[in-house]
């Protein structure tokens, strides 16, 4: 970023894994201060010895997570790259039907409630569950039509993903260095 942009408009979070020897950086993911399209993920990058590690799935899901902490779902900075649209396609979904798998109709989901849940952008999550045939319009507006075979054969397949542990994730948000405030 530094060769082209100014990084004073950027947060950077490292993730690193812990071993014996100390820590390694993995990678990192780079998200804007201010983002009028409420982009939570600018840049990402898993370093070439920690790919297909599930380290990229681990850096989205910290992304959502940090967007749940501050109570603004999100989404990545788009135009994505064939793989970014891969990854997050892949990881929309996981989320998606693991979510919806611990919920019955009676629960009566809406949306937006998946979106307050989960940090995902209502507009990834209506195209996502668009890709899967679960979204019926009905008087104008998107509702879900859960598909249990769907949700079945997924949860079937015993995807294992490395998620980030919101219980684990210790973060106050960004503090102004000027007033002590939060930004």
């Amino acid at each position: 970023k530094t060769l082209y942009y100014d990084v004073d408009p950027f947060y950077f979070y490292v993730v690193a894994e812990v071993d014996e020897e100390g820590a390694h950086i993995v990678g990192y993911f780079s998200k804007e201060k201010v983002s009028a399209e409420e982009y939570n993920l600018a840049c990402i990058l898993t370093f070439p010895q920690y790919q297909k590690c599930g380290y990229g799935k681990f850096i989205i899901s910290l992304s959502y997570e940090l967007s749940k902490r501050e109570g603004k779902p999100g989404s990545p900075e788009k135009p994505l790259s064939d793989l970014g649209k891969i990854s997050y396609r892949s990881y929309w979904t996981h989320i998606l039907l693991t979510l919806l798998s611990k919920h019955t109709e009676k629960d009566n989901l809406q949306i937006r409630d998946i979106s307050e849940m989960t940090g995902i952008k209502t507009e990834d999550i209506i195209s996502t569950l668009q890709s899967l045939g679960m979204i019926k319009v009905y008087k104008g507006q998107h509702a879900v039509f859960v598909k249990q075979d769907i949700i079945k054969k997924y949860l079937d397949q015993k995807k294992e993903m490395r998620l980030c542990n919101s219980d684990c994730l210790v973060w106050t948000g960004p503090i102004n260095s000027d007033s002590g405030r939060k930004d």
